[in-house]
């Protein structure tokens, strides 16, 4: 259940920059006498269009300011009242007066509190509507002219007012129809590399804003302005410009999930040595490509998870060199890991699906070219334009709602982290998903078509295709559902499953091993 206060049934939206200062014009209260305006909605003529006495209403926010609208609506036969009282604007709307978009949205213009206020749309979904009475069916959308109660945290600066949807006693939620939100935003405030917008919501229990269930559209900013956020749910939204080196997590679940972490890690690195010196200790005989494939994303995760347990430590080396090369060691050691998973499907691809035999000459060396020669090849072109354009060194980062720093070596460059890693990543990952689900496919077709072992029980075919789900780098995929919005179960999930790959591949290398000593087993008894 999205969090809410008892008594509000609360949309906020607005749009936050991270930096600078709160305008004087935020925290002016007027003085004036309450007044009226009329708001031309949706195309609605100002007949339709009707004011009321505000002076008579007492009540200080848009959800008991609503009700008491909705008495003026019963003596009003037009389709909306605008309401200007001090500290909020607000326009009322009778949904089933309203005229409905292809989208299935009616269109509310946010009532300004100011003539240079920029204009914000609503498109408010009329399907959660056709269930209720016509006397339900009222959206009001108020417009603060001070933020000031929304500002709690220093770090957090508002440019924009604050946008409040409220209804008549409906609690709208997991809109299949998503509400939608348009902000025009300044074009003459700059928005720094390391900053971006961000769709969010105010969560009134904890008086601070989070980005939980909001979906950002930027495609519309570098031609209008304009900042576009959907909502699956009806609770307290905005739109922030957000530091990108500020982590949108919360202290506590941040030193869970270092913990969980670094734990995953060291196993990682212990089961990944172990994997190295069985492979050292086999029998050449008992060698094949499959294993020596296994072993070499062993050796590529052994250096990640080494290097990554330096990474913090290495920040506070009054020796920046030490520091670039442990973010050198990490960049070259991911990067190989992702093209030994590739080469991990390229393998599979050739003997479960091409039928090929391997064992041509010199196939290990030309694997072992792009596993470990693609990385570094990538790594050393951007060493060599280091003097002039430094990519590594010590990052610093901060966690939302606190102004505790953290430092550690890594990428110092975003255009560089974004523009390498998660397109290299993207490319080996939509490979390797096609190759795993071609494998899927041919595992359980044998099944079906009663072929050689496919007998055998039906859970062994379900641990191998989890198995090769691992193997393959499938769970790194998991970054994609936080994409957006902080998603702890998925953090969580992530953290274990990839800080724990070395443990899950030793168990496949050590299943392959026994497998390849089976046949030998049988020919010594036999002779």
């Amino acid at each position: 259940m999205w969090p809410r206060a008892a008594d509000m049934k609360l949309l906020y939206f607005m749009l936050l920059l991270i930096f600078g200062a709160i305008s004087s014009d935020d925290y002016k209260t007027s003085g004036e006498k309450a007044k009226f305006e009329s708001t031309h909605i949706n195309g609605l003529a100002e007949t339709d269009v009707q004011k009321i006495v505000c002076s008579t209403i007492t009540q200080k926010n848009p959800s008991e300011l609503i009700w008491n609208i909705n008495a003026k609506f019963k003596e009003f036969h037009g389709s909306t009242i605008t309401c200007d009282y001090g500290n909020f604007n607000m326009t009322v709307v009778k949904m089933n007066k309203m005229s409905t978009m292809d989208q299935g949205h009616v269109k509310i213009s946010a009532p300004k509190v100011s003539d240079y206020d920029p204009p914000i749309e609503v498109f408010v979904p009329s399907e959660p509507f056709l269930n209720f009475s016509m006397d339900q069916r009222k959206v009001g959308v108020a417009t603060y002219r001070s933020a000031q109660q929304f500002t709690n945290n220093s770090n957090t600066v508002l440019k924009s007012k604050v946008i409040c949807v409220e209804t008549l006693g409906l609690e709208l939620k997991n809109l299949s129809n998503l509400l939608v939100i348009m902000f025009t935003v300044n074009s003459s405030e700059i928005i720094h590399g390391t900053h971006t917008l961000s769709c969010q919501f105010y969560n009134i229990a904890e008086q601070k804003w989070d980005d939980m269930g909001s979906f950002t559209n930027l495609s519309n900013f570098n031609s209008s302005n304009t900042v576009t956020c959907s909502y699956s749910h009806m609770t307290p939204f905005a739109v922030l410009l957000v530091d990108m080196k500020v982590l949108q997590i919360d202290r506590v679940q941040w030193k869970i999930l270092s913990y969980v972490s670094y734990i995953g890690c060291t196993f990682s690195l212990f089961f990944s040595a172990v994997t190295i010196l069985l492979y050292i200790c086999t029998k050449s005989s008992n060698k094949d490509s499959s294993m020596g494939i296994h072993v070499s994303l062993s050796v590529a995760l052994f250096l990640l998870n080494t290097s990554f347990l330096f990474t913090e430590w290495g920040a506070t080396w009054s020796q920046k060199s030490a520091c670039v090369l442990i973010a050198v060691i990490i960049q070259y050691s991911l990067l190989s890991c992702f093209s030994w998973m590739a080469i991990e499907a390229i393998h599979l691809y050739l003997l479960l699906i091409k039928v090929f035999n391997t064992n041509f000459k010199h196939y290990m060396v030309k694997l072992s070219l792009f596993g470990w020669g693609m990385p570094a090849v990538l790594v050393g072109g951007s060493l060599c334009v280091y003097s002039s354009k430094p990519f590594y060194g010590t990052t610093e980062t901060k966690l939302s709602g606190t102004n505790e720093t953290m430092q550690f070596c890594w990428i110092t460059e975003p255009h560089f982290l974004y523009g390498m890693n998660i397109t290299y990543f993207c490319l080996m990952y939509l490979f390797n998903t096609c190759v795993l689900l071609a494998a899927t496919q041919q595992i359980f077709k044998r099944r079906c078509l009663d072929v050689q072992d496919s007998k055998r029980p039906s859970y062994k075919d379900i641990c191998t295709v989890l198995g090769l789900t691992v193997l393959l780098g499938m769970t790194w995929g998991l970054a994609f559902f936080t994409s957006g919005y902080t998603n702890y179960p998925i953090l969580y999930l992530f953290c274990i499953c990839n800080s724990l790959q070395g443990l899950f591949l030793f168990l496949w290398f050590y299943g392959t091993m026994k497998k390849n000593r089976r046949p030998e087993a049988q020919t010594s008894t036999l002779s």
